[in-house]
């Protein structure tokens, strides 16, 4: 009887070894499988935030647009040379208006950015709409010519850095500039112009990495920027207006706010310029950042300017920049370590002159054509082809023209950009108050008006521009 119990007992001890070795190969199989999902389960996690990341990206990328093409061409070649005369006149004792200048330059830009977006209308037409047409025609007649020296101190300058590599005459290499630009506004749907003058403004980049390759001191650096006494006298007001001016731009006024509304034509949120735009917070936001992020580009790489000239000219007693070659032959020593030193101190010098100077040019010549076809009346705008707007690109062709026709008579590239950055503060003053005035309408930008930190520095921004022409007529004349 024992025996039996024993074997019955056996037969289910094996059973249940058999049961338990069979539960625990299944378990180990099931935890191969656990395993095996758990991977497909992250991997495909990792895939998806990765696709994320790119459409976030690519939103990111797509939002955008006039205000980063805006910032770039802020620093265009005028504006490259007035920052490098900067650097090399007073090393970094002027590094201090960069910091006051960047919430003037985001207040003002942006203010004409939401004009644009709110009224569908660009710069000119709303002035011409609901204020003095004497004021309007005033400023659009200095914005013109402003534009025009400016565009043929880009075209020079952009010319005399290009003899840097080519041993080419200044007045070809002048004309194939101009001719470039022509036949890229007028033949190249603004679509795709767009985008070609927003990836023009990775050329910006070059400052930096110069300062960077260099070697800075940068604790001096910040202290010049942020602890500094300014100091503002007979000598120092010329250049001073000259970087307010090339800074907040005229010519960038009446861009950006055109800009604005051809990307609501190209998105279906206008019909044509002139309509009720359909808009929401969302867009305006989107806008904000645009601006945002094109006129941070703009200072950041300002200030780099002035620090780059600063370290290298300034500090080796180079004090005038008188012509592209002075200042890439001053900039050979930082990278005589370097393999074809000569080479790439003049890529240093170029590659932001050049290819910023391709983004200003037609950005200048079509901010003079939108001033003048909105105050006429004409229809205007890069999304429209040639022949239905034919004024508006004539305007284009004969500004970048006459532009060229400058560099003729003589004048130093140089130091006509200086100049030109000069005359800009001048011009500007009317149309800031106009902007202000503008933007703190509500008839006109209804719940979108200026808030109170808008307000505020687009005035102080006309105040200030007014007191530094006043002061540089005083110590100029007196």
């Amino acid at each position: 009887m024992l025996y039996s119990m024993l074997i019955i007992l056996k037969v289910n001890l094996i059973g249940v070894f058999s049961m338990t070795e069979k539960i625990s190969k299944f378990t180990k199989s099931e935890r191969k499988i656990n395993r095996k999902v758990t991977r497909a389960e992250r991997r495909a996690k990792n895939i998806a935030k990765r696709i994320m990341h790119r459409k976030n990206f690519s939103r990111f990328l797509r939002i955008l647009g006039p205000g980063v093409v805006t910032g770039a061409a802020d620093d265009d070649p005028s504006g490259i040379a007035t920052y490098s005369q900067a650097g090399a006149a007073y090393g970094f004792g002027l590094l201090w208006i960069f910091p006051f200048v960047y919430p003037l330059l985001l207040a003002v830009q942006e203010s004409c950015s939401r004009i644009g977006a709110v009224t569908g209308k660009g710069l000119a037409a709303v002035i011409k709409d609901n204020y003095n047409k004497k004021l309007l025609y005033v400023s659009v007649l200095l914005v013109v010519v402003a534009n025009t020296i400016n565009i043929g101190a880009d075209l020079g300058a952009m010319a005399a850095t290009t003899q840097l590599f080519v041993d080419l005459p200044f007045v070809v290499l002048a004309i194939f500039y101009s001719m470039v630009v022509i036949l890229l506004v007028v033949f190249v749907s603004y679509k795709k112009y767009a985008k070609i003058l927003k990836w023009l403004a990775i050329a910006l980049l070059s400052y930096p990495v110069t300062a960077f390759l260099v070697g800075q001191n940068w604790g001096e650096i910040f202290i010049s920027t942020f602890a500094n006494i300014p100091v503002i006298n007979a000598d120092t007001i010329y250049i001073l207006v000259g970087i307010l001016g090339t800074t907040i731009s005229p010519y960038l006024f009446f861009w950006d706010t055109s800009e604005i509304v051809e990307e609501e034509i190209i998105h279906h949120r206008l019909a044509e310029s002139g309509k009720i735009p359909k808009i929401n917070k969302h867009f305006l936001r989107n806008v904000r950042l645009d601006n945002f992020m094109g006129m941070s580009l703009a200072t950041i790489t300002a200030w780099f300017i002035v620090i780059v000239c600063a370290s290298v000219l300034f500090k080796n007693g180079i004090t005038e920049i008188n012509t592209a070659s002075d200042a890439a032959m001053a900039l050979e020593p930082l990278v005589q370590g370097f393999p074809h030193a000569g080479l790439i101190a003049k890529l240093i010098f170029s590659v932001g002159i050049i290819g910023i100077g391709l983004l200003a040019v037609p950005v200048l010549a079509g901010s003079s054509a939108y001033a003048i076809s909105e105050t006429l009346g004409w229809k205007e705008g890069l999304y429209r082809k040639f022949k239905r707007a034919i004024g508006f690109y004539i305007i284009i062709i004969i500004a970048t023209i006459v532009g060229l026709l400058i560099n003729f008579l003589g004048i130093d590239p140089i130091q006509a950009s200086i100049f030109t950055a000069v005359f800009n503060g001048v011009a500007s003053v009317p149309l800031l108050w106009m902007i202000a005035r503008v933007g703190n309408n509500q008839q006109i930008m209804g719940l979108y008006k200026n808030g109170f930190l808008s307000n505020l520095f687009v005035r102080i921004s006309f105040f200030v521009m007014l007191i530094a022409v006043i002061l540089l007529f005083l110590f100029t004349f007196l």
